[in-house]
């Protein structure tokens, strides 16, 4: 299909800004949306599939929008993220609808975080699906690639029910296996020696909080980081709770994990069963987990996939390349 479009009274400035240096942006949107894009003056000459052009006819709408200013890269990202999302149209009302058409349902409110990102929120599908779990249930799942948004938004909600005053503090932990590597013996006290291990934390929690009001907060106790280890035996009440990179926990630990919820406490987990660094043989507390606790009252799963990705579109075509190659073996070794 090919489609023309076009801007009424076009603005020369906001089209280089939309286009991008040597109209970088567009070779994006190409290589994100699976079409072929031209440009002649204001016209834009699109060519792909049906559905691809029609989204590629809606972004450059978008994106026109927001080139009132030079379009930053996130920005780009995250128009692109949405995109590929197909978000439709809302349907017509009033005069505009069709006669005989019923009402359709009022769209649920938008989950709104207190946090220092004033327009944080879902961007997929899925991760509005994540934080309604993370909000109505007291134990939560999230299973994905890298890049969806899991741990991040975990953290969100944690930063926004301490900043309501629905918990009072947040505890953080992860299990301290190493990614393939042998870090061997690491100098300093306990907290220098995890701390490799739950950097992504505090990188979330600087990017919501701020570093004084984090540094403040550890000095209050209201938040706590600590390897998985150091969870047995304890009871965490009126807290929000998150065990990061779960994949890489085991069957035990992961039992012992969930029993420490205690009353007025969330807890949510997260992680990607494609990345597992356990030894050979050594079973994920969260692949079991995800079997186990199936169908159980009160546990919401939420599964992501490439589709849900927000970082740089590549990280989503990466995650299909690894699947597609993942399925692959799986065939060969069903044979």
């Amino acid at each position: 299909m090919i489609r023309r479009h076009s801007f009424d009274a076009p603005d020369n400035r906001r089209l280089a800004q939309l286009c991008g240096p040597l109209d970088a942006h567009l070779r994006q949107i190409e290589a994100t949306l699976g079409v072929k894009l031209s440009r002649r003056d204001a016209c834009f000459r699109i060519e792909g599939p049906r559905e691809a052009v029609a989204r590629t006819s809606g972004l450059l709408d978008a994106l026109y929008e927001q080139a009132r200013e030079p379009l930053a890269e996130r920005a780009l990202q995250l128009a692109l993220v949405k995109a590929m999302a197909g978000t439709p149209p809302p349907p017509p009302t009033g005069a505009d609808a069709p006669a005989g058409a019923e009402a359709a349902p009022a769209a649920p409110a938008p989950v709104v975080l207190r946090t220092r990102h004033a327009d944080l929120s879902a961007r997929t599908p899925n991760q509005v699906q994540y934080l309604r779990h993370m909000l109505e249930h007291d134990i939560s799942f999230g299973i994905g690639p890298a890049g969806t948004g899991k741990t991040f938004l975990a953290v969100a909600c944690a930063v926004d029910a301490l900043e309501r005053h629905g918990v009072q503090r947040i505890v953080l932990t992860r299990p301290a296996v190493e990614a393939g590597e042998r870090l061997g013996f690491l100098p300093g006290d306990l907290a220098q020696k995890v701390d490799p291990y739950l950097r992504p934390l505090y990188d979330a929690l600087y990017d919501l909080m701020g570093l004084d009001r984090v540094t403040r907060a550890f000095e209050k106790g209201l938040i706590e980081i600590a390897p998985l280890a150091f969870m047995r035996g304890r009871t965490l009440n009126h807290a929000f709770v998150i065990l990061d990179e779960a994949q890489n926990s085991t069957r035990e630990q992961m039992k012992m994990f969930l029993t420490r919820i205690g009353f007025g406490s969330k807890c949510v987990v997260t992680g990607d069963v494609s990345q597992i660094d356990l030894p050979k043989g050594m079973a994920s507390g969260l692949v079991d987990a995800r079997q186990v606790l199936a169908g159980v009252a009160g546990i919401g799963f939420t599964e992501f996939t490439a589709a849900d990705v927000v970082r740089h579109p590549l990280v989503a075509r990466i995650v299909q390349a690894y699947d597609r190659a993942r399925l692959g073996d799986e065939r060969m070794a069903a044979r």
